[in-house]
């Protein structure tokens, strides 16, 4: 078919073919290698930058070129619309390919370490290679369950107290202070806890619940956020219905609105955990660190796993890339962690949401 028979085609139909997006992507792929193969310099460093610019240049040319088409051949509306697709695209491409080059980096960095001896092992009497992350791990666990138990409750009550009983100033008080507490920064939770243990315990003191308390500070807040918002979409005629059959509203609060949001205030929690298990500033300053597992929460250091990446990527010993191994492998540990964490979540609210 020739050019000028394709073009009346098109502009009978008036709608691009499919194929023709895919195209101007192939092409400009293909134009993207062959100038990073002509200007790319010798070396790796180098080749990944051209690769990178390249690809961006390749895209935005791909764009300009499809909308170009698209307005000349099905006019202006439809080119609108294609481009507003491509700007779409655009953004969710900016968002996800730094998301998946983390991962990446992440997994093929920290496979180096990922064995048996990291997760059984801890680092007392090691000043080279070998030695885990099993001490990290433990602190890790107990800290970050403390944390959980400590907010769970009083972030829950407070939303109930909020959304079903408290009217006036004082509601409009505690909301404004949980909304500032969302947004401090964490050290200062840490200075906090600290401020207080050195009150009880004096000067240079070090626990895991200290931690623990630390980061219920900044805990608190995303679950009261999370579980007002999910108490608020409850409908009230459920709680009238209630209310019509003569039951308590303490009862109903428990029985009816709880229940019903359960789903929504499992996952708020699962992101509050996700939002605390990489703290590291607030853990410093009043967990410590040290290369030996404490099972006691309550008594001396105990080290978690953002701190042991900190540690190790910032003290190296002798053998520096051991360190730089155990750093990146504490880094993909705590990663799995979140994950698994956001998928417990989804289970969570699949299971606890509110069927028919």
């Amino acid at each position: 078919m020739t050019t000028a028979s394709t073009t009346q085609n098109f502009q009978g139909t008036r709608n691009l073919p499919k194929w023709l997006a895919p195209s101007l992507l192939a092409v400009a792929i293909v134009a993207s290698f062959f100038i990073n193969s002509v200007l790319a310099g010798s070396s790796e460093e180098t080749t990944q930058l051209n690769l990178l610019a390249v690809a961006l240049v390749a895209i935005l040319v791909c764009s300009v070129g499809f909308y170009l088409v698209s307005r000349v051949v099905e006019g202006k509306r439809k080119s609108a619309d294609r481009l507003i697709t491509i700007l779409v695209t655009g953004a969710f491409a900016l968002a996800v390919v730094p998301l998946v080059s983390l991962a990446w980096t992440v997994i093929e960095r920290g496979a180096a370490r990922f064995d048996i001896d990291f997760f059984t092992f801890s680092m007392r009497n090691i000043v080279g290679a070998g030695g885990g992350a099993y001490h990290a791990i433990i602190g890790t666990l107990q800290i970050t369950g403390l944390a959980t138990l400590i907010s769970v409750p009083i972030g829950i009550m407070t939303a109930i107290y909020l959304v079903e009983y408290a009217r006036g100033p004082l509601a409009k008080a505690v909301t404004f202070f949980v909304d500032v507490m969302t947004g401090i920064p964490s050290i200062v939770a840490g200075l906090f806890a600290y401020a207080a243990f050195v009150v009880i315990f004096g000067p240079g003191v070090r626990m895991g619940i200290g931690g623990a308390i630390a980061l219920s500070v900044l805990m608190i807040p995303v679950v009261i956020r999370a579980t007002e918002e999910m108490l608020k979409i409850v409908p009230n005629e459920l709680r009238e219905a209630s209310y019509a059959l003569g039951v308590p509203k303490w009862l109903t609060v428990t029985k009816v609105v709880l229940p019903t949001a359960l789903a929504g205030i499992a996952t708020g929690v699962m992101i509050a955990i996700a939002r605390i298990i990489g703290e590291t500033a607030p853990l410093l300053i009043i967990a410590g660190f040290t290369s030996s597992t404490n099972f006691n929460p309550f008594d001396e250091r105990m080290m978690t796993l953002p701190v042991f990446v900190y540690t190790s990527y910032a003290n190296q010993g002798a053998d520096a890339q051991a360190y730089i191994d155990r750093a990146w492998t504490g880094a993909l540990v705590l990663m799995l962690i979140v994950m698994l964490l956001n998928l417990f979540a989804r289970l969570v609210s699949k299971y606890f949401s509110p069927k028919g």
